[in-house]
């Protein structure tokens, strides 16, 4: 069996922003000064397509059933063509989002430049050097995480604080949802539930995977939702420091946790305890809706930290996620 022909599609000329959605020194350009404003417009505008390119997409699907089928060849030209036509689009305000996304990244750029500039000169003053050569000591701070119960009273680890910039916070969360979503969408499906609400929860829980409990020979626990090993879990453990909240109060503590040996057993357990828990009967009874889901399971006692649910809800609602689900989506 022989693979079909593709179309030889010649590359175009670097340009200051992509304008063919296989523009790809187009996309290369924006990286060699990455805080202009031209670049942050063009990014922003890429970000939309991409949102466009899924609606185009889902429309198709929809539709797929619908009169003669296609051949190969026209459902390959129609993608080429949905792909260009939502770049095309973007370009004249698009869905909304791109303005809303050059908003948002101008003005942590003007604030990491203003935070720049005040480090240079506070190191001035001190007589000490700034700027990229600079050697300083860097200090880290834990700061505690909001603890979680698994119906037991049980709380989750606390993390270290991240000194991560937008652009890597953006990149893991990218890279987290990329390797999560296929699994939580299989698992949502099963509970009957948005995928959005658990795969938030798993965001919060684990810092966008760069946190989660590891097991004594270092091997992460793949705990994305932070389940502590009772008395009846038979499986690996890893051991973790956890705060609980008691009557407000914060308590550090050491407990173990469960590990498993794939993000599905991850999934999958944490599924289980939504299904057999009556704890969680009405985040499930309404999962179907992701902001019932997280408003449900933040006021279930799933958490013993009072902010849990408005912290669901900031991951939920926030511009990282958001974006990280869109660039995922498109690349699965």
């Amino acid at each position: 069996m022989t693979n079909p022909i593709q179309p030889i599609v010649q590359s175009p000329a670097p340009t200051a922003a992509a304008d063919t959605y296989t523009d790809l020194n187009g996309l290369a350009s924006l990286k060699k000064n990455a805080g202009s404003p031209q670049a942050i417009a063009a990014v922003a505008q890429q970000v939309d397509a991409l949102f466009m390119q899924m609606m185009l997409k889902s429309m198709r699907d929809a539709s797929a059933d619908v009169g003669e089928a296609q051949s190969n060849e026209m459902g390959m030209y129609q993608d080429m063509f949905d792909k260009q036509i939502a770049l095309s689009l973007s370009k004249h305000q698009g869905l909304g989002l791109g303005a809303q996304l050059t908003r948002q990244l101008t003005a942590q750029a003007a604030a990491s430049a203003k935070l720049g500039e005040s480090k240079d000169a506070a190191a001035v003053k001190a007589g000490t050097p700034a700027g990229p050569g600079s050697q300083a000591p860097v200090r880290s701070t834990t700061v505690p995480h909001p603890p979680a119960n698994d119906g037991a009273g049980t709380a989750k680890p606390g993390p270290t604080a991240s000194s991560a910039t937008p652009q890597s916070l953006l990149q893991d969360a990218i890279h987290f949802v990329t390797a999560v979503l296929p699994t939580i969408r299989r698992a949502a499906d099963s509970v009957g539930v948005s995928p959005l609400g658990l795969l938030a929860q798993a965001a919060l829980e684990t810092g966008w995977g760069k946190r989660m409990p590891h097991t004594a020979d270092g091997a992460p626990s793949l705990n994305l939702f932070g389940i502590k090993a009772g008395e009846h879990w038979t499986g690996p453990r890893a051991n973790a420091s956890t705060v609980e909240f008691s009557s407000g109060v914060a308590t550090q503590r050491h407990s173990a946790f469960r590990a498993y040996h794939s993000i599905e057993a991850s999934v999958s357990d944490f599924a289980n305890l939504l299904q057999s828990s009556p704890r969680y009967r009405e985040a499930v009874a309404g999962g179907a809706n992701p902001q019932h889901y997280v408003d449900a399971i933040g006021g279930s006692g799933y958490a013993t930290d009072p902010e849990y649910s408005d912290k669901l809800n900031e991951m939920l609602h926030s511009s990282v996620f958001r974006t990280a689900l869109i660039v995922a989506s498109s690349k699965l």
